[in-house]
């Protein structure tokens, strides 16, 4: 679907391309030539359905663009390039953390967004939430302080975006603990207070309000 079908069938939530002046309060886009990850990422085949999430994908770091984005937008830290792909269209959970998250759209995608400061006491509203359109092949920056989770698809064939993040982010922790919202390695996360995956597993929730949904279709 285009950005304005997309718009039109979501009046529900405030919706932006990440190229407009609002998405500055969330992240930043990048000119980075990032088109040979794109390339390898087209190849990952599609789940018949759900969600795929892998932190490191080798085909993806054996690319020059690896140490391009390490050197370049990390400042020579460690890091992974992984993928998020298949089928979403639910708010369900928003993470943080510790660095910044590049997101490279290999598909048209959707990301629902919020902004950490207005986490108070645990608790966070939806209707703060805000979605946010990239277009195939454009990269961005998102802040550390920027809550987001899964993207949206942006049409029926579902949504491909590449994540980088701080190498290590999102593995399993070495020392499981209670502390509220950390899930893994460098992500803190609170879930949709409908979300009885992230209870049943021991997850923080406290997002209240709608559990959003894009619509892909009139």
């Amino acid at each position: 679907m285009t950005f304005d079908e997309l718009k039109n069938n979501n009046k529900h939530i405030a919706f932006y391309r990440v190229t407009d002046k609002e998405f500055g309060a969330y992240g930043n886009v990048l000119d980075t030539d990032l088109s040979e990850l794109v390339e390898q990422a087209e190849k990952l085949e599609m789940p018949e359905k759900g969600v795929i999430y892998k932190a490191s994908i080798d085909v993806l770091e054996n690319t020059k663009c690896f140490s391009i984005v390490q050197k370049e937008l990390y400042g020579e830290m460690p890091i992974e390039i992984g993928c998020v792909w298949g089928d979403n269209h639910k708010l369900n959970a928003l993470e943080w953390h510790k660095g910044s998250e590049i997101n490279v759209a290999v598909t048209p995608t959707v990301l629902l967004l919020g902004k950490l400061q207005d986490v108070s006491g645990g608790k966070y509203d939806s209707a703060k939430a805000v979605a946010f359109y990239l277009e195939q092949g454009e990269a961005v920056e998102i802040y550390a302080t920027t809550l987001h989770y899964t993207p949206c698809s942006a049409s029926k064939e579902g949504f491909k975006t590449i994540v980088v993040l701080p190498k290590n982010t999102n593995l399993p922790l070495d020392n499981p603990t209670k502390i509220p919202f950390l899930r893994a390695k460098n992500k803190w996360l609170i879930g949709h207070n409908e979300n009885e995956a992230v209870k049943n597993s021991g997850g923080t929730l406290g997002i209240f309000g709608d559990n959003i949904t894009i619509n892909i279709s009139d």
